[in-house]
């Protein structure tokens, strides 16, 4: 319960803007660009060239790095400008959980003894600028957001000497789908998979009237806000989120990889990336599978630009074509077809008291639903345990690393790029 965070996350470096740049949580590679594939070994000679002359840049920046955490972190000479009492008002309780830059607590109002959850962010992680304004930008998309039902409630940032404190809505009901796996007698319907995909797109909706895109739809970002039947279902988790003006497109690669968007991977994506995932979430709803799956990451990029979902291994067959006919016009690939998604909340599958049936699903789908979450849940353990052996300096070389190789800056590495590295290997 309580704040969830994004394990598996893909981020390029070409943001929208300066503050859009997030900070990856794992050290995670884009998919193999086809075009790279083809190449003709001719080019190999000046890509050579270009690969020393990388390498010499990426020592440059490993030692301004260096020289940069050897400084005061821009977070410790930040005044960010919040409340300062945080102590006088909050008792801190047991850990939720954490990811790269913070912790998540339960604490109690000391005055009222309401719980609710802390995010606590230490100022001394904040290096480099780009963390002071990931952190002031979280905080203003849960103020722009607050107030609506089906995000995570925001109290008040607070900050300290060494730290950043958000508090929020403490949300007690658990994930998502461990709540459907857990229903009584297998009674899970096409109706409550629409009740769920509502709530969704109303959170999708309301960030693009703000002019702001989530940018990590999936169901490890929304929680219940208590174990009643009736629960609402709670946002909690705007790390990739940011803002971005009309007519204009994000040029960087994030998200969580079996939920990110043809559009994404071309570094042209806005709001219709969203409504993409909220697809890809009501597929695995529906039949309890991913609909594109490979592997590598690599293989599930090469998926979602190349196949379409399939609709004819069962269950399909027994799912309404109404609910077929929603999910296919939310992974169209071409994002300027899809539906919007406030014209998807008004498909008659998903809008209240619309044609979703209330006979319960196939076994198969619970069943596929289970063996879906525990793989998700290995694979995330996996890779914060990976992370955990890292320090932040290590991390910053494998990212320099990455760079020098990524010669044409487009955020993966190809065959063609590898190849001088690897003859350099075997010679050696």
């Amino acid at each position: 319960m309580g704040i969830c965070f994004s394990a598996t996350k893909v981020s390029g470096s070409n943001s929208n803007n300066a503050a859009a740049a997030a900070t990856p949580t794992s050290a995670t590679a884009a998919p193999t660009s086809v075009h790279h594939q083809q190449r003709k070994e001719s080019d190999a000679s000046s890509h050579n060239s270009k690969t020393q002359r990388s390498g010499q840049q990426q020592q440059v920046r490993v030692k301004e790095r260096r020289r940069l955490s050897g400084a005061v972190p821009f977070g410790k000479r930040t005044d960010f400008g919040y409340l300062k009492d945080f102590d006088e008002r909050y008792a801190i309780g047991k850990l939720l959980g954490h990811g790269q830059f913070g912790y998540t607590y339960v604490a109690t109002d000391k005055a009222s003894a309401e719980r609710v959850a802390v995010k606590r962010i230490d100022k001394n992680k904040m290096i480099l600028p780009i963390a002071v304004e990931d952190v002031k930008r979280e905080v203003k998309i849960l103020r722009e957001l607050t107030g609506h039902e089906n995000v995570v409630q925001f109290h008040n940032a607070f900050e300290d000497e060494n730290y950043v404190y958000i508090v929020m809505e403490l949300c007690e009901g658990g994930e998502l789908l461990d709540r459907i796996l857990a229903k009584k007698d297998s009674r899970y319907t096409e109706k409550d998979a629409a009740v769920v995909v509502r709530q969704m797109l109303k959170v999708a909706a309301e960030c693009h009237l703000h002019g702001l895109v989530h940018r990590d739809m999936k169901p490890e970002n929304f929680l219940l806000k208590s174990t009643s039947e009736d629960s609402p279902l709670k946002a909690t988790d705007f790390g990739l989120s940011d803002f971005i003006k009309p007519g204009k497109k994000f040029q960087d690669i994030v998200g969580s990889a079996y939920y990110v968007a043809p559009e994404v991977l071309k570094r042209k994506s806005g709001p219709e990336s969203d409504v993409w995932s909220i697809g890809v979430i009501t597929y695995i709803l529906l039949c309890g599978r991913r609909p594109f799956w490979d592997k590598t990451e690599d293989g599930i990029f090469k998926e979602v630009l190349r196949n379409k979902p399939d609709f004819r291994r069962k269950p399909w067959p027994t799912i309404s074509n109404s609910a077929k006919d929603f999910v296919k016009k939310l992974l169209v690939k071409d994002p300027r077809a899809r539906l919007t998604a406030a014209q998807a909340l008004s498909h008659p599958w998903v809008r209240e008291g619309g044609e979703a049936s209330e006979i319960p699903v196939d076994i198969s789908v619970l069943n596929n639903m289970r063996q879906f979450v525990k793989y998700s849940r290995l694979k995330q353990f996996a890779l914060r345990a990976l992370a955990s052996t890292l320090d932040d300096e290590e991390l910053a070389d494998l990212r320099d690393q990455f760079d020098a190789i990524d010669v044409d800056k487009n955020g993966v590495i190809s065959l063609e790029e590898m190849r001088p590295l690897l003859k350099i290997y075997l010679l050696s």
